[in-house]
């Protein structure tokens, strides 16, 4: 149905979305069904589905990525088809986060009169009650394991894959903790620190794998009675302990791993030169954004996802961070294209899984981990946002850095 409240959306969502002096039909980035079953918009471009006016009036007071993620998160507003296609099609709203579009006298003007007709003029709706409030909130990780198993896999490995030889997640993940191991340089007997522990995927795999003893930090207690857990079973020899780096003890630890996932992981550089052993490895896989001037606001991030440490920082920062802490930066290498997979391969579970996602998490939840990983994978594949593994070491009390080649290799001298 051609004829109804979708035809006059159109025009207005066009504005909206675009900003102002922008109005014909044709150039409304996506296709919309309305609550009454009418259709607007291109054939064949992704579909958004407005269920409720209100979802209408959230994108009349917060024309941009706050007004489009509120309704989405409500249930009031669906993405019919491709979700990444979708975002894809409206980037530049979810770009624009807290700042409004630009429109004009006459846009407004325009607008409200379109939306009084339609009956979607009033105050202000209340945010869904998964948005923070006052930039405070539980943060992301607070689902249960039995989540996270559907989003990462059985496996619970939070991390970047790597994707060069593999053809489905678990073996991108195998491929990752091999690479990890390899560059950490582990022995036999190897004490490891990891800053973020998760649900003990990598920790596991060391002990397992290299006879390591790992102390892992935990954001939970879920994730450490889990990180227990897995201690008992395999034998390994695994300490969870707290979040905070005054929890890792007094060291030295021969290696420290910080695998970063879908959040930044910014540590004390000062602090973790202390706790690694002379001519030991540190290996940080963290995501950076682009340097140069950065506008500190309110996003859909911070408001539903990280709300106290939402904001990338540039890797030549982080670099200069851990310089200035008196460890040497050996290496540094992009993880984009392989973290925009995994990030992809997530949200494909969560689909696949939907059902009992929602009901692990509440559906506004699973709505926004699917918003968030679809948005961040876009980024990555744009460049906008890029995931770096940054390998750097202590230097002995000469100078150098304790390593010798042996057959090709480096490897930490005993």
């Amino acid at each position: 149905m051609k004829d109804g409240v979708a035809s006059r959306l159109a025009p207005l969502l066009t504005k909206i979305m675009l900003g102002e002096g922008r109005e014909a039909e044709h150039e409304l980035p996506i296709r919309v069904r309305a609550w009454d079953g009418s259709t607007a918009g291109p054939s064949g471009a992704p579909t958004f589905v407005i269920r409720h006016r209100r979802a209408l009036r959230r994108l009349l007071w917060k024309p941009g990525e706050m007004g489009l993620v509120r309704a989405y998160v409500a249930g009031e507003l669906d993405i019919e088809g491709d979700v990444f296609a979708a975002l894809d099609a409206v980037q530049q709203v979810m770009r624009s986060g807290d700042q409004p579009i630009r429109l004009s006298g006459d846009d407004k003007r325009d607008i409200v009169r379109t939306a009084v007709t339609l009956g979607a003029v009033g105050p202000e709706p209340k945010p869904p009650p998964e948005e923070f409030t006052s930039g405070r909130g539980p943060g992301p990780l607070t689902e249960s394991a039995a989540f996270f198993a559907r989003l990462f896999g059985d496996g619970l490995a939070h991390g970047t894959g790597q994707w060069d030889q593999a053809v489905d997640l678990d073996e991108a993940t195998r491929a990752a903790h091999r690479a990890l191991a390899e560059r950490l340089g582990l022995f036999t007997g190897a004490r490891v620190l990891d800053l973020n522990g998760g649900w003990g995927a990598f920790a596991r795999y060391a002990g397992a794998e290299h006879g390591a003893r790992v102390v892992a930090l935990t954001r939970t207690a879920e994730q450490a009675d889990h990180l227990r857990a897995l201690a008992a079973e395999s034998g390994a020899d695994l300490q969870p302990r707290g979040f905070d780096l005054t929890e890792a003890g007094d060291g030295p630890f021969d290696a420290i791993v910080g695998i970063a996932g879908i959040e930044a992981l910014d540590r004390d550089t000062a602090r973790l030169h202390e706790l690694l052993a002379p001519g030991g490895r540190l290996v940080l896989q963290q995501p950076v954004r682009r340097p140069g001037p950065h506008q500190i606001r309110r996003t859909f991030t911070t408001s539903y996802m990280f709300p106290e440490d939402g904001e990338l920082r540039p890797l030549g920062a982080i670099v200069g961070e851990l310089e200035d802490a008196g460890l040497e930066v050996r290496a540094v290498g992009a993880l984009r294209e392989h973290h925009a997979r995994t990030l992809r391969a997530w949200a494909a579970n969560l689909q696949r899984h939907w059902t009992h996602c929602a009901e692990l998490a509440g559906t506004g939840r699973a709505r926004v981990w699917l918003l968030y990983l679809a948005a961040c994978a876009l980024a990555s594949e744009s460049g906008r946002i890029g995931m770096h593994e940054i390998c750097a070491i202590r230097r002995d009390r000469d100078g150098r850095a304790g390593t010798t080649l042996v057959e090709g290799r480096a490897v930490i001298s005993r």
